[in-house]
C-alpha cells in the first residue's frame, strides 16, 4: 500500500481474500432523499460490512451525525469486527459520498489503513464484479480509538479563522447554495456563506465515470479556487460529509494541516450569533 488514500476497483478484487482486509459499506442517504434505501441488504461486495453514518455518530446532539466519543466509537467498532491495525477500504453506494467520511472519521480516531474505492459500488457493479446480499459478520476485534483533536474543527475554531485568517476555509456545497441564491435542502437554516470562505463543489473533484481527478487535475481545480496548498485549510459543507470529500482530495495533494468542520452549515446556518454572506447583501 502506499499513502495515496484511493485504490481502484482492481486492487480490491485481486486483495479481496487477504485475512487483514475489512471492506466497510458507507451508507448516508442524500439530504435531498432522506427516504432512500441502501443497497446493502440487496448487493454489495463479498464480506463488506454495513457502516450506517447516522446511527454511529453523537446521538445526544442536535446536529447531523456529528463525531461520536472516542469510547462509542470504539465500542461501535469492536462490534462490527474492526480492529486495530487492519486495512480498511470504505466504499458507497454512490461512488463519492459518505465514503469519504468514514474514512475520514477513521483516520481521525486513530486507524492508519484507511482508504477509499475509487468509484464506489457504482463502478464495481458495472464492471460486472461479483457482489452479494448476505449480512456480514465479523468477529468482534478490539479497535483503540484515539481521536486527533486538530482533524476536527468547531464553532469556535471558525470564528477564529474568520477574525484571523489563520486558515483557509473552503466549502464543498453548490455555487448555488454558497452564493445563497438556493435555499438550503434542511429547513430552518439561513441561505449564504461564511465570511473569508472559498467555493470548491465536490462535484467538480469527480468525473463523469465517477472516479476521482488526477493529482494533476486536481491541483488545477483548487488553484482555480483560489486555495493556497501551502496553507492550512478546514473544509465545511451542509452537514460534515461532503466537506470529507475535500479533505480527501487535499490529502491526496499532499496537503497537511487539514481540519473538518464538524457542524458545518448544519450548526452555522441555525444560529444567531454567526455572521453570513449571501447575494445581495
Amino acid at each position: 500500500m502506499t499513502d495515496h488514500p484511493l485504490v481502484s476497483t482492481q486492487w480490491l478484487a485481486d486483495h479481496l481474500s487477504s485475512p487483514d482486509l475489512v471492506v466497510i459499506n458507507a451508507w448516508m442517504p442524500p439530504v435531498t432523499h432522506p427516504d432512500a434505501p441502501p443497497v446493502y441488504p440487496n448487493a454489495h461486495v463479498p464480506g463488506a460490512i454495513f457502516f450506517d453514518v447516522n446511527e454511529i455518530c453523537d446521538t445526544s446532539s442536535e446536529l447531523p451525525h456529528m463525531l461520536p466519543a472516542p469510547h462509542v466509537f470504539s465500542s461501535a467498532m469492536r462490534k462490527l469486527g474492526i480492529g486495530d491495525g487492519q486495512t480498511l477500504v470504505v466504499y458507497d453506494d454512490f461512488g463519492f459520498y459518505s465514503a469519504p467520511r468514514v474514512w475520514w472519521t477513521l483516520r481521525s480516531m486513530g486507524a492508519e489503513r484507511v482508504y477509499v474505492l475509487d468509484g464506489g459500488f457504482p463502478k464495481w457493479r458495472a464492471e460486472g464484479r461479483p457482489f452479494v446480499d448476505d449480512d456480514t459478520r465479523r468477529v468482534q476485534s478490539h479497535f483503540s480509538a484515539r481521536l486527533n483533536n486538530g482533524a476536527v474543527a468547531d464553532l469556535g475554531d471558525i470564528k477564529t479563522a474568520i477574525a484571523t485568517g489563520n486558515r483557509q476555509i473552503l466549502d464543498a456545497r453548490s455555487a448555488e447554495r454558497f452564493s445563497g441564491e438556493a435555499p438550503e435542502p434542511r429547513a430552518g437554516l439561513r441561505k449564504g456563506h461564511m465570511p473569508t470562505a472559498l467555493n470548491l463543489p465536490f462535484t467538480q473533484l469527480i468525473r463523469e465515470n465517477g472516479t476521482f481527478l488526477s493529482r494533476d487535475e486536481l491541483k488545477e481545480v483548487f488553484e482555480k479556487a483560489g486555495v493556497d496548498l501551502s496553507r492550512p485549510v478546514t473544509t465545511t459543507c451542509g452537514s460534515g460529509v461532503t466537506a470529507a470529500i475535500l479533505t480527501l482530495a487535499l490529502t491526496i495533494l499532499g496537503a497537511r494541516d487539514l481540519a473538518l468542520y464538524d457542524g458545518s452549515w448544519a450548526e452555522w446556518g441555525s444560529r444567531d450569533d454567526t455572521d453570513i454572506v449571501a447575494a445581495g447583501t
